[in-house]
């Protein structure tokens, strides 16, 4: 079977719950910031969940790319999955007992004094979806991909239902820190979904470790961790520093500084439709790249993969930045739409994340995975820097172009350093032509835009206009190709 379409095959079926399940949970940001009237309650649930990112960092420890590599290399398949499996158990224990210990403290820290509720709930939240990863890793490996998908939906499912039955039939507006509770139960059930539908690997575990084994994983993990770990620093940190610094610094009430947080995270909903389709494609590329890593052809096959992937990309940033009229209507509540200017900043640096991640398989696969970790850990540096320097001069526009600045050297640094260690020759004028190419577009109608913030349909018309050509831009260049892999 042509690996490519084999590839946009795995993407459509491991990609549709994510895709799907993304779409549903954008459901949740109307309802949110319709019935947190402040922003300042919504900025709470955005703080809280920017934790959550950083805490599945950690708490899976890299085991499920560690799962699919040594897959491959180790004849022991059932070894393999026990060993990484029991590394998340055990870590994810000695969190949960710290956290029942230490969680009235780690409140204070982040000045919910009088909640320290959320922060337990969170825990737990943090701690099934960690333990889950694995044996939905294995049902990956396994191409048990309808199983893998009715799991994904039904988790889905089972938080939206109990997100619209606890805030439109329960929750008094009048008393916000009820709502943030009912998200989190809601969060929790739909994520204890998983370990219950995947029983069979908790059931059937044997709690017998292969030390050498495991320390080979681990070793190959620890560097994606701290890769993974300062990426999560360059996704979310700056939500997390965004309250603090504008209160600490800024000049602020601590209400005022979580209703920018609010409106940031609530703009920044926006933008994630990038990641969508990068979280589906990913889903199906990991264990692609590493399937195709034997065939000799391979290096052919990325650069064909890439120069669909760049054109996809920037097809979506376009189609969001120049429909931004129609999908502000998501963000339900007016007083969340300030923060509008941010959209197309953050979905280019979404771009710039979709790239680095593309390329970033070449370390992967060559078992240079402290590259990673350097390019990860140079950008969290610098997305700390940028933010704790400008947030407290320009707010949440800081962040944004903090999230731009480091996703573009990411990229930059990715692939010089892939050049000298693992060659790629990626067709660098395709890249700069579609990337140039939706950028102009974009910058065209923003000159030409006479109503900024007004939909009418002659706009409507013109900005939908730029994006067919752009479609028929990249078919032009692209066809021959496409027909031969499809």
């Amino acid at each position: 079977m042509n690996p490519i379409k084999s590839l946009l095959g795995q993407t459509a079926i491991y990609g549709l719950p994510t895709i799907v399940g993304r779409l549903l949970n954008y459901l949740l940001v109307p309802l949110y910031t319709s019935v947190f009237t402040d922003p300042a309650d919504y900025g709470v649930v955005s703080e809280l969940y920017a934790w959550v990112a950083f805490l599945i960092v950690l708490l899976t420890f890299g085991m499920e790319t560690s799962f699919f590599r040594f897959l491959h290399d180790k004849e022991d398949k059932e070894g393999v999955f026990r060993n990484s499996f029991l590394t998340v158990i055990a870590l994810n224990s000695l969190f949960l007992i710290c956290l029942l210990v230490f969680n009235q403290s780690i409140a204070d820290a982040m000045l919910y004094s009088e909640h320290n509720e959320y922060i337990i709930l969170l825990g737990i939240i943090v701690c099934v979806d960690a333990i889950s990863a694995l044996p939905m890793a294995k049902l990956r490996a396994e191409n048990k991909a309808m199983k893998f998908s009715l799991i994904h939906f039904i988790s889905i499912a089972v938080n939206i239902g109990l997100n619209l039955v606890f805030m439109l039939l329960i929750f008094d507006p009048s008393r916000p820190e009820e709502g943030i509770l009912f998200i989190l139960i809601a969060n929790l059930i739909a994520s204890l979904v998983k370990p219950i539908s995947t029983y069979s690997d908790f059931i059937g575990l044997r709690l017998r470790y292969n030390k050498e084994l495991a320390q080979e994983m681990v070793k190959y993990a620890f560097p994606l961790v701290l890769a993974g770990f300062a990426g999560i620093i360059n996704e979310t940190m700056d939500r997390v520093m965004l309250k603090h610094l504008l209160y600490s610094r800024g000049g602020l009430s601590l209400k005022a500084a979580e209703a920018q947080l609010g409106i940031y995270s609530a703009c920044y909903k926006l933008a994630m439709i990038v990641t969508i389709f990068l979280q589906a494609y990913r889903y199906a590329a990991e264990p692609f790249f590493f399937a195709q890593n034997r065939n000799k052809d391979r290096n052919k096959i990325y650069v064909r993969i890439m120069n669909y992937f760049v054109a996809s990309v920037c097809f979506v940033f376009l189609a969001v930045a120049l429909n931004i009229d129609i999908f502000k209507h998501f963000i339900r509540n007016e007083a969340y739409w300030t923060g509008l200017g941010v959209v197309p900043i953050l979905l280019l640096a979404n771009v710039f994340l979709g790239i680095y991640y593309n390329q970033s398989i070449w370390y992967k696969l060559s078992g240079q995975t402290r590259f990673g970790a350097y390019i990860a850990v140079g950008g969290a540096l610098i997305t700390v820097l940028i933010n704790f320097i400008f947030i407290p001069l320009y707010g949440f526009w800081a962040s944004a172009w903090a999230t731009l600045i480091v996703y573009a050297a990411q990229m930059i640094a990715s692939y010089i350093l892939s050049q000298k260690y693992y060659p790629i020759n990626y067709n660098l004028r395709k890249f700069a032509l579609y990337f140039g190419l939706s950028i102009a577009l974009f910058v065209i109608t923003y000159i030409i835009n006479l109503d900024p913030g007004v939909f009418t349909i002659s706009k409507f018309v013109i900005h939908n206009m730029m994006i067919l050509l752009y479609v028929f831009v990249v078919w032009f260049i692209e066809r021959s190709t496409i027909k031969t892999n499809l």
